[in-house]
């Protein structure tokens, strides 16, 4: 008799450690332990989600004939850790050894790895690209950028193919998917559910024991199980997606999802199966109920980003957390946990994340992680608060993210530039700058827009960097040709902006 371990993103019936045991011997092993809910310190948001969906799958496990030995938190015999409960249910049991499938992180593969019990990894089939894959694509190319790899993908499941060739000709319909904010959002987000009494339980038990982590716990509305998930997928589907790809990179003050598929969550905690919503997106489209630019947009998020970035994490190594290309190395400011600033955009996303465990892609590149590259914070430490504060993080797929794509401090593995903006992009894709007290159209001057400022300042620090970077040229030829006075004004206006953060002051 062996264990089989399931963790709390591996919420899937097709988990290839559960399709490698003997259910009519083989013990589940299941366990909320403390260690997973406070390595960092999680949204309580995100920690009642993973608790409600094991609870759940945990019980559709026992209904299909499986014996589940399930932990939770708050119980006496818990040993707080995934290696200590394995350890604990093999002794209860008398099992020969445990079988589980790879993490996603590698802090937990390190764990398992140096168990005292005879124990086989087995490869996540639940994602498109082997590991093989991406290592066998990666091989010999000088730059790892994803829109190749994303053709790949394309062909090996068939989604959106004609034959050979890409539907409509095209392998990237992105240029359509730039428009600002529409004056009205017909589509009423995402499908809330009333919290059941699995879910009330946790509620209550994360609400005790987590009540100074950062965000707000209720109200709670997320999908817990797969079916609930599943109608979600299709309220979405009906209601969002035809407008998905228009006004993916859009943001309103008052409305904060806009037409976005907020599926994230289930898909990386294994209730929805990332092929599966994909291929539902596709028939939509071949039913000629969305446009190619909204089901292109939406496939390419997750057998391209997450795909991509799922590869570049398993092939960087354990240390790509701690790389720090750009030497910065100023503290996060409390401003990302929610002390007040005259920053809109900022003041709404980090809001919006405290009491959604949310925001979509433009409000983390663009606000929350553009203001952190610009001003110069530590990677590690944005890092560690994008994986805090989202239902959807999980280090695979953050860490790229935040390291690579956001922060440039993998030197440029990921991105083929610094994502900054000054504050003009903010609001051409936003009314945010409508209810600011600074103001964007100002350069310099006490009203000027920090974003301004600290483009100019960013640019100038890594000039020696960048200068010579081809998708940048056109901006330092700007900086160039402005006269010193002026170049001079924005530099001291930047680092007093700066001074004022490092102080801890409204800013």
């Amino acid at each position: 008799m062996r264990l089989a371990l399931v963790l709390g993103d591996q919420l899937s019936s097709g988990l290839s450690a559960l399709l490698k045991t003997d259910k009519a011997q083989d013990i589940v092993v299941m366990a909320e332990v403390i260690g997973e809910a406070a390595y960092v310190p999680h949204h309580p948001k995100k920690i009642a989600f993973t608790f409600a969906a094991m609870r759940k799958f945990a019980e559709a496990l026992r209904a299909q004939g499986w014996t589940v030995a399930y932990t939770k938190l708050d119980d006496p015999e818990n040993t707080g850790s995934i290696t200590g409960e394995l350890i604990r249910r093999a002794a209860e049991y008398d099992a020969v050894g445990v079988v589980y499938t790879e993490p996603g992180e590698w802090r937990l593969i390190a764990a398992l790895g140096d168990i005292p019990l005879k124990s086989h990894s087995l490869p996540d089939t639940r994602f498109i690209a082997t590991h093989q894959e991406f290592e066998d694509w990666a091989e010999g190319r000088k730059q790892l950028r994803m829109e190749y790899f994303y053709r790949d993908m394309r062909r090996k499941t068939g989604l959106l193919m004609d034959g050979d060739k890409p539907e409509g000709g095209k392998w990237n319909y992105d240029h359509d998917n730039r428009k600002p904010a529409p004056d009205q959002v017909e589509f009423n987000g995402p499908m809330q559910f009333t919290p059941d009494e699995t879910v009330r339980d946790v509620l209550a038990l994360v609400g005790g024991r987590f009540v100074d982590n950062f965000g707000d716990l209720e109200p709670f509305w997320f999908a817990t199980d797969t079916g609930q998930a599943r109608q979600h997928l299709a309220h979405w589907l009906k209601g969002g997606l035809p407008k998905f790809g228009d006004f993916q990179d859009a943001m309103l003050n008052d409305n904060r999802f806009l037409f976005h598929a907020v599926v994230g969550l289930y898909i990386n905690a294994g209730l929805l199966d990332p092929l599966e919503v994909c291929q539902k997106a596709e028939a939509a489209y071949r039913d000629g109920h969305a446009p190619l630019n909204a089901v292109e947009g939406f496939i390419r998020q997750i057998i391209g980003w997450r795909e991509y970035v799922r590869g570049i994490y398993f092939r960087e190594g354990p240390d790509y957390t701690s790389r720090n290309a750009l030497g910065h190395e100023r503290k996060l400011p409390e401003v990302y946990w929610g002390a007040e600033t005259k920053m809109n955009c900022m003041a709404k996303a980090v809001q919006q994340t405290k009491e959604e465990a949310y925001a979509h892609h433009i409000q983390r590149l663009m606000v929350t992680g553009n203001f952190a590259l610009l001003s110069g914070i530590d990677p590690a430490q944005v890092h560690e608060w994008y994986l805090a504060v989202y239902a959807d993080a999980y280090e695979w797929v953050e860490a790229p993210n935040v390291i690579g794509m956001s922060q440039f401090a993998d030197d440029g593995i990921i991105a083929s530039k610094p994502y900054i903006s000054s504050g003009n992009y903010i609001h051409k894709m936003s009314d945010h700058c409508r209810a600011c007290a600074y103001r964007v159209q100002d350069k310099v001057g006490d009203k000027a827009c920090p974003f301004n400022l600290l483009y100019w300042h960013f640019l100038d620090r890594h000039k020696e960097r960048f200068r010579n970077n081809p998708r940048m040229g056109n901006m330092y030829r700007v900086w160039d040709r402005m006269d010193d006075t002026r170049k001079e004004t924005v530099l001291q206006e930047a680092e007093l902006f700066l001074a004022k953060l490092d102080a801890g002051e409204t800013v």
